[in-house]
């Protein structure tokens, strides 16, 4: 037990180490935001501020959700980096010939061509910035091109675009939007020109453009190498592990013949945190419904099946509220889980806790309510980005952590009352030094971290280097959501199983020991892996490359999990009562495995990434990995709680039936029959033709990937309806309507 909390503790303090250094590095190394950017000539192409300005602007009117910049954000509207550069390079091959040539550059032969191509590379991979003198000198020619680019913008965003899903007046004022191109511009600079004394971009020559031979860079494909043969290594030495110490003693042959939760009286507090489920549940539905309307977005952009309701939900607020609903009611349900289970395990009720568990739901739904108010206003243009309004009460523009910095400061507090409430229930359990000590030592770690590391959202501010946000941005994201979320789960779910005794507590403490060690040794300093080309220097790469493929080994022994809970649902009479919340439990391995697994690694080495980030792939990790494991945790959880609170009664188990196949059905098929085709197609353009055309409108609105989106259809429908049945059916519980005899009481 010793030498498993010694590891726990090396690897938190090793990696937060790395994370820290890596950190450092990013600030010190991160491009350069000149104040002013000019020509040889003096023209002022940028003013001064004017790049920071123009990131500002894209914030507030949605910035992630709409397009992406740097491959990070939403998928219907271009990247803005990539578009810029491609689009610029056009403007100066054509500029160039019609100098030189007085021709096009497409009616130039091959040598003619080559020639231009290499005058371009020179020109936009040659670094111009004078840290001195805090400026750009560029050439004339890219002043034209500059320009060009701004009427393009302000055509898309005053006037709309259908196929980027952009309504007209999504930002009224052109010198807004000029401000906004500056942005994209820097973008693109980042992403071509050299960094000093160095010959590769400062995005790692992403994105790929042939024109300017932007191409992934050696380490791109030697860190892809190491970070296969680490995953091998590491599925290796983890296999021989379980083999070697798995425990063979069976605990089915052993179980109680009741179910030792048969006498259990709920508490004020534990009935109070019913409300909660409902919350959860109501959310849920609201999301789904939301899903339905930004994947049809993608065929339709300014309409739902003929109806306008682009005027007033435009694709970018319909996306933020849909990813930002995602969170909120997986994490709602995890928090009532804690609340729930939290006086069962300390056999005690504290003073005022049934108050604090309402408080604390009240501010919730402030939270959920004031946010996704304050992101439409922000959106729809009512916040002036010259102030600070759109910033703390609107939309940030961050994927995942779009919410205004009030309701982030609100949603932290109410974490924390959280964390108080939970942890003092866990704490008189603890001081009990029974068996069990060291589970629920690691069950308080999990709900501290969780109530702790939302706080990374906190450390940026409105004007701060966006290479800096994308650092913090993954802290809440990968370790907040996938990182210390993952050890609650691992943590809760052994303590229900020990409560029921399916479970022993040495083995499930050893076990969620090993497991968090294990799943922690890759998953902190594998954060990195979401940074390899967002203005971060080379180590990064390293480091994220190899340590996000030791995530990876873990997944491969799930089976052995997916197998022993199976046996578990099926043990004696009394465990049939918990056959599918175990079965959501077994979904969560199934889609671990599947959803952060497979397509995770898919798309996890830098080479593939390089190709695929900001594609239809990157949805099928979103879609398999946030919903199929926090998600189906998140129902699992909610159920397990309803099944004790609702012991003694019947369940209608073909309802839940049906609703567990359903969703787990239409999500299969909404990946295997639209995402994951589109995505494949996506990365045969990218590398071909470059990653500008795989986010074009030219590829997207073709025949075949047009009928490719329809194909969501079938397996989003399927998936709604599951939705609605489970939703249903956790409302049905407190009528009656889902127990088997509505009169059983």
């Amino acid at each position: 037990m010793n030498k498993l909390w010694v590891g726990f503790i090396a690897v938190v303090v090793i990696s937060f180490t790395i994370l820290g250094w890596s950190g450092f590095k990013i600030y010190t190394e991160k491009p350069p935001i000149p104040d002013i950017v000019v020509t040889t000539n003096g023209d002022i192409i940028i003013p001064s501020g004017g790049i920071t300005a123009g990131q500002n602007v894209w914030q507030a009117m949605g910035g992630m959700e709409v397009g992406s910049l740097w491959g990070h954000g939403s998928y219907v509207a271009p990247d803005w980096t990539a578009e810029w550069l491609h689009r610029e390079c056009i403007f100066i091959l054509n500029e160039y010939a019609r100098v030189d040539f007085d021709l096009s550059y497409d009616d130039l032969n091959e040598e003619q061509q080559a020639a231009l191509r290499q005058r371009l590379k020179s020109l936009l991979n040659s670094n111009t910035y004078n840290a001195s003198t805090d400026k750009w000198v560029l050439d004339p020619v890219r002043f034209l091109a500059f320009k060009s680019n701004v009427a393009y913008y302000i055509d898309i965003f005053k006037n709309g675009n259908e196929q980027f899903a952009i309504p007209a007046g999504a930002i009224e004022d052109p010198a807004k939007i000029e401000q906004m191109a500056a942005f994209f511009f820097w973008s693109a600079w980042a992403a071509s020109a050299h960094r000093v004394d160095d010959n590769i971009s400062y995005t790692n020559n992403w994105p790929h453009e042939p024109l300017i031979d932007n191409k992934p860079t050696s380490d791109s494909i030697i860190w892809t190498g190491f970070s296969i043969l680490t995953l091998l290594l590491g599925i290796s030495l983890l296999v021989f592990y379980y083999v070697k110490n798995k425990d063979n003693e069976s605990i089915v042959d052993n179980l109680p013949k009741e179910d030792p939760l048969l006498g259990f009286t709920p508490t004020p507090s534990q009935k109070a945190s019913v409300l909660y489920f409902w919350v959860a549940a109501a959310l849920f539905l609201i999301q789904m419904t939301l899903g339905v309307i930004i994947a049809h977005y993608g065929v339709e952009g300014h309409a739902f099946y003929g109806i306008p309701i682009a005027e007033f939900l435009p694709y970018s607020v319909a996306r933020t509220w849909h990813t930002q609903l995602g969170i909120f009611w997986i994490a709602t349900s995890w928090l009532a889980a804690g609340l729930f289970i939290a006086p069962i395990i300390s056999g005690y009720e504290p003073k005022f806790q049934r108050l604090g568990v309402n408080v604390l739901l009240g501010a919730l739904v402030v939270v959920v309510l004031g946010s996704m108010t304050g992101e439409w206003l922000s959106v729809m243009g009512y916040f002036d980005t010259a102030g600070d309004m759109w910033f703390y009460f609107g939309h940030q523009g961050y994927e995942y952590v779009d919410l205004g910095r009030i309701w982030q400061i609100a949603l932290l507090t109410g974490l924390i009352i959280w964390v108080f409430l939970t942890g003092r229930c866990i704490m008189v359990a603890i001081r009990k030094n029974g068996p069990d000590k060291s589970l629920l030592t690691m069950f308080l770690i999990s709900i501290v971290a969780i109530g702790g590391f939302y706080g990374a959202g906190l450390m940026w501010g409105k004007t701060t280097h966006i290479s800096i946000v994308e650092y913090w941005r993954w802290w809440v994201i990968h370790l907040w959501v996938e990182g210390f979320f993952e050890v609650f789960a691992t943590a809760v779910i052994a303590l229900l199983f020990t409560k029921l005794s399916l479970l022993r507590i040495k083995s499930a403490t050893n076990a969620v020991l090993f497991s968090t060690t294990i799943f922690l040794t890759g998953g902190i300093v594998g954060t990195l892996h979401h940074l390899y080309f967002s203005g971060t220097p080379t180590a990064i790469m390293a480091l994220g490359s190899v340590f996000s493929a030791l995530e990876v080994a873990p997944l491969t022994i799930i089976g052995f999990e997916v197998w022993e809970n199976i046996k578990l649902s099926k043990a004696t009479a009394w465990v049939e009562k918990y056959k599918w919340p175990i079965y959501f439990f077994v979904a969560v391995a199934f889609w671990n495995l599947i959803g952060a697994g497979l397509f995770g690694f898919m798309i996890n080495p830098p080479i593939a990434l390089y190709y695929m980030q900001g594609l239809n792939t990157t949805a099928v990790h979103a879609h398999t990995a946030l919903f199929g494991v926090y998600g189906m945790l998140g129902l699992g959880l909610m159920l397990f709680c309803l099944r004790v609170l609702y012991v003694r009664q019947v369940w209608n188990q073909k309802v839940i039936k049906f609703g567990f196949w359903a969703i787990n059905v239409g999500l299969s098929l909404m990946v295997l029959l639209s995402l994951l085709p589109i995505g494949f197609m996506q990365t045969y353009a990218s590398v071909d033709k470059g990653y500008w055309y795989a986010r074009s409108a030219e590829f997207l609105y073709s025949d075949l990937i047009t009928t490719l989106k329809w194909m969501r259809a079938p397996g989003d429908t399927i998936f709604a309806i599951g939705i609605l049945v489970i939703v249903l059916f956790i409302f049905g519980l407190s009528t009656g309507h889902s127990l088997e005899d509505k009169n059983k009481k």
